[in-house]
């Protein structure tokens, strides 16, 4: 598939120069700062050396105070207290963090509930709050869900349970009929900083209650590494205090994780310095595939053991869910494209493909995986309790909750944000809808949208490039939205030796530029493809610069993320 590579306007030339003679760094490194907005020694300092101290007043966050009153209450009577979240990475970190740190501080009346996927669905359900009020909670603490439980924060009401909602995602026109709701995404509210995942908001949450009652928020920073896991999966900026907590919690991943964690490390096969990578790509994913595959509640006892044999033996059978959900993944993904081309719908302008037997808890990553090889806003559904259910994915620029609101006629219920939704409709409707989501994508989206891009950070001579260079750019890190990894693009550039093929999919090769005798090692994933014509053509490449150690030689190494041939 080709990409369109967006270059970046030019950076203040004066701005580099003051910065870089600030900090004292290559005048290329602070160009990528200045266009990050960082162009004085204070904000550089701050940016490089992260501080906890700098972490937000959580009493900024309205129906603060309330909250943390309420659950003071709660626990000096002894009243029965249950956290509840979502089934995702976020929701389960978010219920071990609150969890742990109230048991973990001698409160014995605290217990937790996850929803199940399949019976209960997203959020705070009706069967969850009936189940707190037969066992006589008096007080639930709802964690990255809540902010649209309109009904069920009246239920809770009804049946004289107090509910804090502790969310991070947009509210509606009105608030649920909660005891208090904190979100920084209110209206009404002005924290600093609205891009908290849902377990940064129960952080916050502990975080003024530490500060309520004098308790040293050392006791509370032991818990970051579940924070950073959170950040890191569900894909909120890593910028501002989630740049601070994510960099804090890498640190505590990789020297002093949690139990459950460090099971998660081990059957991940993670070792050395854990990044956002490993997070994305090992913990994560195994995490998620607990609720997606069988029932969340296995990876909250996993994040919440207690001691190494407990939590190894958990993390097998998480592992052994990611495995199945792998699987799925591979098998639905391949079924799902050969429909497309067996259907000849390769050049339409969205997807909308329908298998009752596909499984429900992967169509999400299904519909990913189709955009991958046709870029455009992609729908998948399966059968679920007689109904056609579905998950949404869209790509940059396109809203696909809209599109899908446009065709709301069809549907029995439907919710999500621009990039991605879920859906619920009759199987009688399956075939008008596919035809008017259609219409509705044709009608709006436009070549340039269906046309995926690489954002180019800067445009580099390979001379420049150098360990004391990777040293300086490798402190950017964490890197996640707001904050992405740097992509350098390099012209001119020809093959030296023969590039050799790794899994008939992917190749390593060496570079140079033609007015250089420098050479660099690249690795191209699924890009073998194109092994011929780097060897007739000069060509561009888009990359990110990493250092790799192999029998013990260390040299840089670049990561291609784009070739493109020169006529």
């Amino acid at each position: 598939m080709e990409k369109k590579w967006i270059y970046p306007k030019p950076a203040d030339k004066e701005r580099v120069w003051h910065l870089a003679k600030a900090i004292n760094i290559d005048p290329l490194l602070a160009e990528l700062l200045v266009r990050r907005k960082i162009e004085s020694f204070d904000q550089a300092r701050d940016f490089f050396r992260p501080n906890l101290e700098h972490l937000h007043d959580p009493f900024l966050l309205v129906d603060m105070g309330k909250a943390v009153e309420r659950l003071n209450e709660a626990l000096f009577k002894k009243e029965k207290v249950l956290i509840y979240g979502d089934y995702d990475v976020d929701g389960t970190t978010a219920i071990a963090l609150v969890y742990q740190f109230l048991r973990d501080h001698g409160h014995d009346s605290v217990s937790y509930y996850v929803p199940d996927r399949y019976e209960e669905g997203y959020g705070i359900s009706e069967k969850g709050i009936r189940w707190a009020a037969e066992n006589s909670f008096t007080l639930v603490i709802a964690l990255d869900c809540g902010i649209k439980a309109f009904n069920n924060a009246s239920l809770a009401k009804n049946l004289g349970i107090d509910l804090i909602i502790c969310d991070h995602h947009l509210p509606g026109d009105h608030l649920p009929d909660a005891f208090a709701i904190l979100d920084p995404k209110r209206t009404d509210c002005n924290y600093p900083f609205d891009g908290l995942s849902g377990c940064g908001v129960g952080f916050k949450f502990l975080q003024a209650f530490c500060q309520q009652n004098t308790i040293d928020l050392k006791e509370l920073y032991q818990y970051l590494d579940l924070v950073a896991v959170s950040i890191a999966s569900d894909l909120v900026p890593i910028i501002d205090e989630n740049r601070i907590m994510t960099f804090f919690g890498l640190q505590k991943l990789t020297q002093a994780p949690s139990v459950g964690l460090k099971a998660l490390k081990k059957i991940s096969g993670i070792t050395g310095v854990v990044d956002i990578q490993s997070i994305v790509f090992g913990i994560g994913p195994r995490i998620n595939a607990a609720g997606r595959i069988d029932h969340a509640k296995d990876a909250v006892k996993l994040l919440v053991a207690t001691n190494d044999l407990e939590a190894e033996a958990i993390a097998v059978i998480v592992n052994k869910n990611n495995t199945r959900r792998k699987d799925f993944d591979k098998d639905i993904t391949l079924e799902a494209l050969e429909e497309i081309e067996d259907d000849n719908l390769q050049y339409a302008k969205s997807t909308v493909l329908f298998n009752k037997n596909w499984h429900k808890g992967v169509i999400g990553i299904v519909a990913s995986r189709c955009i991958e090889k046709y870029y455009r806003p992609t729908i998948i559904l399966t059968e679920s309790n007689g109904k056609a259910t579905g998950s949404a994915r869209s790509v940059a620029g396109f809203d696909v909750y809209e599109a899908i609101a446009a065709c709301s006629d069809l549907l029995d219920q439907y919710g999500g944000h621009r990039f991605a939704a879920g859906l619920t409709m009759p199987l009688e409707n399956i075939e008008d809808f596919k035809e008017k989501f259609e219409e509705v994508v044709s009608a709006v989206i436009t070549e340039d949208i269906l046309t995926p891009k690489i954002n180019i950070d800067l445009k580099i001579h390979l001379d420049s490039l150098g360990f004391k260079f990777n040293s300086v750019l490798q402190q950017m890190s964490p890197f996640g939205p707001g904050n992405m990894e740097p992509i350098f693009a390099s012209d001119d550039l020809v093959l030296v030796g023969e590039p050799r093929i790794m899994k008939e999919l992917h190749m390593k090769f060496f570079i140079r530029q033609k007015d250089s005798k420098k050479s660099f090692e690249v690795i191209a994933f699924n890009q073998a493809h194109l092994a011929k014509d780097i060897k007739e053509h000069s060509f561009k490449l888009a990359y990110n610069l990493q250092k790799t150690t192999y029998m013990g030689e260390t040299a840089l190494q670049l990561n291609a993320k784009d070739i493109l041939l020169n006529d």
